[in-house]
């Protein structure tokens, strides 16, 4: 575990004049700076001296943070305050923990990953909120791909599988056993039931519930916004797609603002559903209508893996 060495501000690049005989001090000093906890992140270090009073200030942060000493971590790594990791949890390369998260039992976290980060507002957003957002809750015996990023406020319940380079944004809530695919985004205030599979590139929206069971093919595409960013009428009525337990939807469709697929049903590959869609039917086409009723023996109630 490392600290950053882009700060510079309490002694610049004499650390080896300052540290030789005052480096208690030096250390003391960093933890009362005024803004000690970033300073103590961002630590220059430069020299034998310094690279003494970098492990303490190492072993000091773990002390405040809760940090099982069975925690394995890779190169290049960077906690912030206030962080809980479990034991037999594996860290990779380069990954950052900002201030808040909860890392369950036995999860595993690759190269490159930021967990914890809190979101910027665009002037134009509609959708986030700046505000004091609960810690980011990542449970036991989780893993998360290379290259992620998952922000503050989310919760992976236990067993979730998150791809490489997936985005989970803040007020997601995901549940036990879903797979998020690679390069899967997810937006703020959505949620995600249990054993749902999400598959590579898929894009859900902001404000939309995917039910237990569910299954979302490659490059699917929901969407919130009728108005497509005009009027303000628009934000009276954003809102994502909601899918009832075990519906499926097959590759590249779209689903447009608020509709609901049924529980069981079936979207066709590269459909546009501008209806909500009755349970246990087959839609497909442009815009999608009714092909035919799903088999029975697709029904998710006679599938060896559903428990009910």
């Amino acid at each position: 575990m490392m600290i950053d060495t882009s700060w510079r501000e309490l002694v610049e690049s004499k650390w080896n004049v300052l540290a030789d005989a005052d480096e208690e001090k030096i250390v003391s000093g960093v933890f009362n700076h005024p803004k000690s906890l970033e300073g103590m992140d961002n630590i220059y270090v430069d020299g034998k001296a310094a690279e003494k009073i970098a492990k303490i200030i190492n072993k000091r942060r773990k002390d405040m943070n809760r940090i099982d000493e069975n925690v394995e971590f890779g190169k290049n790594v960077i906690i912030k305050d206030d962080v809980e990791i479990a034991k037999n949890v594996k860290i990779g390369h380069n990954v950052v923990i900002h201030s808040g998260v909860r890392i369950g039992e036995g999860s595993v976290i690759s190269d490159n990953t930021v967990l914890g980060k809190v979101p910027f507002k665009a002037k134009a957003s509609e959708t986030t909120k700046i505000r004091e957002l609960p810690p980011l809750v990542i449970g036991k015996y989780i893993t998360i791909g290379a290259n992620c990023v998952i922000y503050k406020g989310a919760n992976l319940e236990d067993y979730v599988f998150v791809g490489d380079l997936a985005s989970i944004r803040e007020d997601v809530q995901i549940g036990e056993y879903t797979i998020i695919g690679r390069g899967v985004t997810v937006e703020n205030k959505t949620i995600i039931g249990k054993h749902v599979k999400i598959e590579s590139e898929a894009y859900i929206t902001a404000i939309s519930t995917i039910e237990d069971y569910c299954f979302i093919a490659p490059e699917v595409a929901f969407s919130n916004d009728n108005y497509l960013a005009r009027t303000k009428e628009r934000s009276k009525h954003f809102k994502g797609p909601t899918l009832k337990k075990g519906a499926r939807i097959g590759v590249n469709a779209t689903i447009l603002p608020g509709i609901t697929i049924g529980e069981d049903a079936l979207v066709a590959a590269g459909a546009v559903v501008t209806k909500d869609v009755p349970p246990k039917v087959i839609v497909a086409g442009v815009p999608a209508k009714y092909f035919r009723d799903v088999p029975e023996d697709q029904l998710l109630e006679n599938q060896d893996f559903y428990e009910g």
